[in-house]
């Protein structure tokens, strides 16, 4: 079995009652959505998805940084007058 990566889930089914009252009570915090007991999707606040969408670009913008870095010997010398 999967492990669930939350400490509220519902069914599928439940959600589609009252998703707006599952929210409420689960108070900013995930919530699995499980179907047939496991884990089938996620549900976050925006404000959640949101933060992470920021984490992901850094990353991504660290790893092109470290990538350009090796390849220092590439680079080519500028003063900031010539720009």
């Amino acid at each position: 079995m999967r492990q669930v990566h939350a400490d509220f889930s519902v069914s599928i089914s439940e959600l589609k009652k009252n998703p707006s009252a599952l929210l409420a009570q689960a108070s900013g915090s995930p919530i699995a959505v499980l179907n047939h007991n496991r884990p089938a999707a996620y549900l976050i606040p925006a404000e959640t998805y949101e933060a992470l969408m920021d984490l992901i670009e850094d990353y991504e913008l660290a790893k092109l940084v470290e990538e350009r870095l090796a390849d220092k010997e590439q680079a080519v010398s500028v003063s900031l007058d010539d720009l």
